[in-house]
């Protein structure tokens, strides 16, 4: 047997800090190794985690009983790599734990910020426009948490104001603060509507996701090309057809034909 075999080859009945279920169970500011050494009691069914989507809590270089600080995170790109049977000491990898973490750091930063915050500033000086307002092939980038591979995508937001508008780049950003976490496309997509139509209280919200799931194109199936179609319309948009009608041509899908 291999010394990568044999480093892999370890069962979760070995491993303390793995549950009945396979959950990782390590309490915060326990390494990796005090992990290994002492046995540690799966939660109870009144345990409370601490959860990233939890308000307040965010990537920190500070430790406290919430925060993984910068060395913790770069430890475990550390453990990854030598799981993967590689050598963190190598020289191509010297920087390789910090260029991650500073990485992680932009991808999840949606965690340190309320997306409603973008929408609190409004306009009223509009001369009573009530029209529908669009925004087209807002790019995003995303994780999706099942795999934790890359989402690509386009989304398409608009909204039907009543007595205010918002300025168009807070919808890209509303956007952006919900896709750098880890994400379902399906999520994603309700939390933005849900997100304007709370925040703005319009007459109606439509959102439309058009995205490439790098889980489906590097592993798994390996099928490219293709892409997943999500939306949620609320309000006028889910009450009138002529509405949603009109939105779909906006942003170029006509009876299902784009």
């Amino acid at each position: 047997m291999s010394a990568r075999a044999r480093r892999r080859r370890v069962s979760a009945a070995t491993l303390p800090h793995v549950s009945k279920n396979g959950a990782s169970v390590i309490p915060p500011g326990t390494s990796v190794r005090e992990a290994f050494r002492t046995p540690v009691q799966a939660p109870g069914p009144t345990a409370k985690l601490h959860h990233p989507h939890a308000k307040g809590i965010r990537m920190s270089d500070s430790h406290n009983s919430t925060d993984v600080t910068q060395h913790q995170a770069e430890e475990a790109v550390r453990t990854l790599l030598r799981w993967a049977g590689e050598d963190p000491a190598r020289e191509g990898l010297l920087d390789t734990p910090k260029r991650v973490v500073k990485a992680y750091r932009d991808w999840f930063s949606g965690y340190e910020s309320d997306p409603a915050d973008y929408l609190r500033r409004t306009f009223k000086e509009v001369e009573g426009y009530d029209e529908m307002v669009v925004l087209r092939d807002i790019e995003f980038e995303s994780h999706r948490e099942h795999h934790m591979a890359p989402i690509i995508g386009r989304a398409h937001v608009g909204y039907l104001p009543t007595n205010r508008v918002v300025g168009i780049s807070k919808l890209a950003r509303v956007v952006d603060g919900y896709a750098r976490r880890f994400q379902v496309q399906e999520k994603l997509t309700a939390q933005i509507a849900h997100c304007i139509q709370e925040t703005l209280q319009p007459a109606g919200v439509a959102v439309v996701i058009d995205a490439s799931h790098e889980c489906m194109t590097t592993r798994g199936v390996h099928k490219r090309g293709v892409s997943m179609v999500t939306s949620q319309m609320l309000g006028t948009f889910r009450d009138d057809a002529r509405t949603r009608a009109e939105f779909l041509q906006f942003i170029g899908i006509h009876g299902g034909v784009r």
